[in-house]
């Protein structure tokens, strides 16, 4: 198992300076620039921004400066946020993130793999269109839509929940059922296909001759098996709901990492953008990994040689 992730560890190596380059060329081929915005600014103090930041030297000196910074850990100074550090923004705004991307996936596993379980074991029924009715909704409206339906219906007109900040417990309701539903809708699709498929394999069948009650095959044996697409699905849909609630976080003005993500993109604050790139993209290799080591505990066969 060590070696295993060893390997994988070292292999993540090239995809993240694949990630580093591309986005720093990128980010410097869109149009403007940090302090283009600033129009308020005379040209030679402009310029001397320009050149503090060494915005002026070539392309190819620009990155391996900004490269020989990252492998100190050091994403650099932004270039709208003067009074912080990269590293400052995204450790700030990362553990609101955390916390509105944990709570929606833990909320999108517990109702979606009920009802795909569910709909399973009554498929083809009432239930089971209905289910996948209610979950087909939810995969084909967006966050952008689902997040002002719930503020307008739940909040400006019942009055029920706050529609804006993240203070106070009520006031994660509404963020946190946006973010969820289109999981839920994903993760009950999925359970639902893999627990048909698991309940006609032979294991199940030899269970049930056995005498075994229905409730222990199904919790103990077929849950289990069917566990497996659910748990590749959740390495990159955990990172995504994590830092990529961008839409989230802006409707409901949440201090996430999302949240600072737009707005550096919006006034080309390079060093921001990569930052939070480059730390979506880890977060991406380090649950993808841990979803692989997971199989080995839910599926005796796999073995990491």
């Amino acid at each position: 198992m060590l070696r295993y992730t060893v390997k994988r560890l070292l292999g993540a190596i090239p995809t993240l300076f694949l990630i580093i380059l591309i986005s720093f060329f990128m980010m410097r081929a869109a149009p403007g620039g940090p302090f283009s915005r600033d129009r308020s600014l005379p040209p030679v103090i402009e310029a001397n921004m320009i050149k503090a930041y060494h915005l002026d030297d070539p392309l190819w000196q620009q990155f391996l400066r900004y490269t020989a910074h990252i492998l100190q850990g050091d994403f650099g100074p932004s270039f709208k946020y003067k009074d912080f550090t990269v590293n400052e923004l995204i450790w700030g705004g990362f553990p609101t993130s955390a916390k509105l991307g944990g709570i929606a996936m833990l909320l999108a596993l517990a109702i979606g793999l009920s009802a795909g379980s569910w709909a399973a074991l009554h498929q083809n029924t009432a239930v089971d269109y209905s289910t996948m009715g209610f979950s087909m909704v939810g995969i084909a409206i967006p966050n952008f839509v689902i997040g002002p339906m719930l503020t307008l219906i739940l909040g400006s007109w019942l009055h029920w929940f706050p529609v804006g900040g993240w203070g106070q417990p009520s006031q994660w309701v509404l963020p946190i059922v946006a973010l969820a539903l289109p999981q839920v809708a994903a993760i009950a699709r999925l359970t639902r296909g893999s627990m048909i498929e698991v309940l006609r394999s032979n294991f199940v069948r030899t269970a049930r001759s056995k005498g075994l009650p229905e409730r222990k095959t199904i919790t103990r044996h077929a849950l289990k098996a069917a566990m497996l697409p659910i748990v590749s699905y959740l390495g990159p849909a955990v990172a995504g709901i994590i830092t990529g609630s961008v839409i989230v976080e802006q409707i409901f003005t949440i201090p996430g990492i999302g949240r600072y993500f737009v707005t550096a993109a919006l006034n080309r604050d390079y060093t921001l953008v990569m930052g939070v790139t480059i730390f979506y993209g880890t977060l991406i290799i380090l649950l993808n990994l841990l979803a692989d080591i997971l199989y080995g505990f839910l599926d005796p066969k796999i073995r990491y040689e």
